[in-house]
């Protein structure tokens, strides 16, 4: 928490900024996320939670201008978020997971952990018993609710530091992939983020926020 925050509880604080985000229709082009936060924001992606801890995601951080336009040309519902928004992610996934993918995850593991490889048998066992005994369909599914967990990390760690977004599903993945070069790679776009700091002409920065009371979607079991 920042100074400005100090005097209330952190969970006062948390409950107030997830109250504040909204999901951003117009950025102010004029400004321009400060590296500091960038770092925390990209953290909160490199760092998020992943079934076996598998990250089976890539994230492409759109900074050419050229790339811009042409992502906002293939995704005409979102066009002015491309063009105002202070940082634009591309959340990619694996298009699969390989044997080859986890044996280069546990050697990964068994280098940060200085442990040996074979200490990691029974896990890597595990890992490919689990993934490999799915479908096509089942991997792909699996892999993009991985990837979704990160696009919620994004969204929620940029609230927390003042910071607007919006998720955009609104795309073309296979365009974006050949405006990305993507699909030259073992990755396939999921969905994109658009992040910066909401426009005074947004008009629905006002708008209240519409949630379903607690009483409805909880059940005390």
């Amino acid at each position: 928490m920042n100074s400005s925050n100090s005097q209330e509880g952190i969970g006062q604080y948390i409950q107030r900024q997830l109250q504040w985000r909204y999901a951003a229709k117009i950025f102010d082009k004029t400004r321009s996320i400060a590296q500091v936060d960038w770092n925390v924001l990209a953290d909160s992606l490199r760092l998020a939670p992943s079934s076996f801890g598998l990250q089976p995601w890539h994230f492409v951080v759109v900074q050419s201008s050229d790339l811009r336009q042409k992502l906002a040309e293939a995704a005409p519902m979102n066009r002015q978020k491309f063009e105002t928004a202070s940082h634009i992610v591309i959340l990619a996934r694996l298009k699969t997971i390989k044997v080859e993918y986890i044996d280069s995850f546990i050697k990964h593991i068994a280098e940060t952990r200085e442990v040996p490889p074979s200490a990691l048998e029974e896990y890597r066992n595990m890992i490919v018993d689990v993934t490999q005994a799915m479908s096509d369909q089942d991997q792909v599914q699996w892999i993009t609710r991985q990837t979704y967990i990160a696009l919620g990390n994004l969204l929620t760690t940029a609230a927390l530091i003042g910071i607007d977004t919006c998720a955009m599903e609104g795309i073309d993945p296979i365009k974006f992939d050949g405006i990305l070069d993507l699909s030259k790679t073992d990755y396939v776009t999921v969905v994109a983020a658009a992040l910066g700091y909401r426009s005074t002409q947004d008009e629905m920065q006002f708008a209240k926020k519409v949630r379903f009371p607690s009483e409805q979607i909880f059940t005390m079991a």
